[in-house]
Order: C-alpha cells, then structure tokens, then sequence
C-alpha cells in the first residue's frame, strides 16, 4: 500500500495533512528559515545542499528561499538562484547545469482539484518541472507542474509557463509563447 508520500512524489491524489508530510515540511521549513539568517555565502553553501536533495559543485542560492520539502530538488553544477525563490516541491524539480533563477521566479509543482467539492477536502496532486541546461529565467517568472523547458531557454520576466517548450527559445507572457528562437 502507497504512503501519502508516495502519491505525492507520483503525482496522484494525496493527503497532505498527512503526519509524515507534516513533520517533514516542518523541518524543511525550519532548515529555509535558519538558511535565510546565515550570514555568509559559505555557510549557505553547506547548507544548500543539506536542504535541496541533489546538486551540482557550484551553486549559490541568495537568502529568502521558499521550500516545501527540498528533497525533491535536484540542481546541476554552476546553478544560481537569486532573492525570493519559491521552489515548491511536492513532486520533484530538476533543474540542468549553467541555469540561473532571476528574483522572485516560483517554481510551482502543487495542484488542487477542480471541482470544489474535492479541493474543499483538502486533497492535492502534483506535476513535476524539468528545466533544462543553459537556462535563464527572469524575473517574478512562475513555472506550474508539469513544464518542462528544453536546453537554452530563457524565460522573460514577469512571465507565466504554462506549458512546455523545447531547445533554444525565448519565451514571454501570460501564458508564455515563443517570442524568438536562439540560434546555436
């Protein structure tokens, strides 16, 4: 029999009352919050990767990080996330190598049902995100469950991902279109 921990890194229905679930975001939130406080970026260095579940060598990740569980990070080598990340990780996150996060970017893999006798429950479902290599998202960008971007996408500020694109692009708006291709 599935745990609720194992619906929600699936994706299906879960119960995110549930105790595991529960303690687990606890701490992760706790680990966030003293993240927050430290003072230098070698310290965050350290602590970054007790918090996200897998990294790269290289990586900075400025203070104000929002997590739900960490664990179901995964970021490769030389990743930069700047002030105010929301990276909320219900189902997992992966994010490629050379990729930087501009302020505020959210990273939004929880969903709720549609029919409100069902959201009023209290139950949830996720997507994941897969971001790929070489990517730059801008600004107060917010990327919903079930994106997933190719190799050298850049991401205008401001913008809402709704849907998934390949290699190479630039993407903008709400919800985001290609507005150019980048020619490698």
């Amino acid at each position: 029999m599935k745990t609720e921990r194992d619906k929600m890194i699936a994706g299906e229905l879960y119960n995110p009352a549930d105790e595991e679930l529960v303690k687990m975001r606890i701490k992760t939130h706790n680990l966030a919050h003293t993240y927050n406080l430290l003072e230098t970026e070698q310290e965050r260095s350290e602590m970054i990767k007790e918090i996200f579940g897998i990294t790269g060598e290289k990586l900075h990740v400025e203070p104000g990080l929002r997590v739900d569980y960490g664990e179901n990070i995964t970021v490769g080598n030389n990743f930069y996330a700047n002030f105010d990340a929301v990276m909320l990780d219900v189902c997992p996150i992966t994010i490629g190598k050379n990729a930087m996060l501009g302020p505020r970017v959210s990273l939004v893999t929880p969903e709720h049902p549609l029919h409100p006798k069902e959201r009023n429950s209290g139950i949830e479902f996720g997507r994941p995100i897969m971001i790929g290599d070489n990517c730059w998202v801008g600004a107060d960008a917010t990327i919903i469950g079930g994106v997933t971007l190719g190799h050298n996408v850049v991401v205008g500020a401001g913008s809402v991902v709704t849907k998934s694109f390949g290699d190479n692009v630039v993407i903008a708006g709400n919800p985001a279109r290609v507005i150019k291709t980048i020619e490698i």
